[in-house]
């Protein structure tokens, strides 16, 4: 299926900016602006290579960047929420950056969520997922940066949890911390080189599997399993815009 469905349209309509009525010129029409940035997330294409009953190419790929500054993508992502908050889950996922998206003169690689390893040019993603599996909150990193070190940004969206689960990637002192103060428990196995081994509900852990499964739905969009936009709000409005869509699946 090339279209978002009716059920996400109409979630998604009252969000968005250009409707009828809002302040400033109004869009000919949304839901074909979805529809066309829906294609070009799904077949992982140029903008260019747009059928031609989407209108302009290079309009709505301006288009879709604008919203991508204004927060517009991720505004959508957080309206279309209902966490179940029993539990959460962190993880992160590498992406293989196509070699387009590298060459932005404004800023370093680093500043747009680029990192250089033997592997090439790379950017992680970095999730929070709630009991469910469903995406609370979506971050970017360079690929080479160490997950624990997005946690800041990720758990204030997880207030009122019980527990956080994650992999050992994350246990760290500072995160521990900061599951703590969130009044939580920390699900999250000890690093052999700790003294103290802290002992933790594997049955609960075993849930963890969900945040994966979340990432595995993400990539069969092809225009996320690799990264073709040059800057970071770029990419991750495409990522908010998806993961907005995850939930209305």
């Amino acid at each position: 299926m090339d279209e978002i469905s009716d059920r996400a349209w109409t979630a998604l309509a009252p969000h968005l900016s250009g409707k009828a009525g809002d302040v400033g010129r109004t869009g000919v029409d949304n839901r074909l602006f979805l529809n066309a940035v829906f294609w070009v997330a799904r077949h992982g294409c140029a903008w260019r290579a747009l059928p031609a009953r989407f209108g302009k190419h290079d309009t709505l790929r301006k288009r879709s960047r604008r919203w991508a500054q204004k927060g517009i993508w991720q505004r959508l992502f957080e309206a279309v929420q209902e966490p179940d908050l029993d539990w959460v889950m962190l993880d992160s996922t590498v992406v293989r950056a196509h070699a387009q998206a590298a060459g932005s003169r404004k800023k370093a690689a680093s500043a747009e969520a680029l990192g250089r390893s033997r592997g090439g040019l790379t950017t992680k993603i970095h999730a929070l997922v709630d009991a469910l599996g469903n995406p609370l909150r979506v971050v970017l990193g360079p690929g080479q940066q160490a997950d624990c070190r997005r946690v800041a940004e990720l758990l204030p969206a997880a207030e009122g949890t019980s527990n956080v689960l994650a992999d050992k990637a994350y246990d760290t002192d500072a995160v521990l911390a900061s599951v703590a103060a969130l009044g939580a428990q920390a699900v999250i196995p000890s690093k052999k080189n700790r003294l103290v081994q802290r002992v933790i509900d594997r049955n609960l852990y075993r849930d963890r599997n969900k945040v994966e499964r979340f990432f595995s739905r993400l990539k069969q969009f092809r225009r996320l399993a690799t990264r073709y936009d040059k800057t970071a709000s770029s990419f991750l409005g495409m990522v908010h815009f998806i993961s907005a869509l995850l939930w209305l699946r």
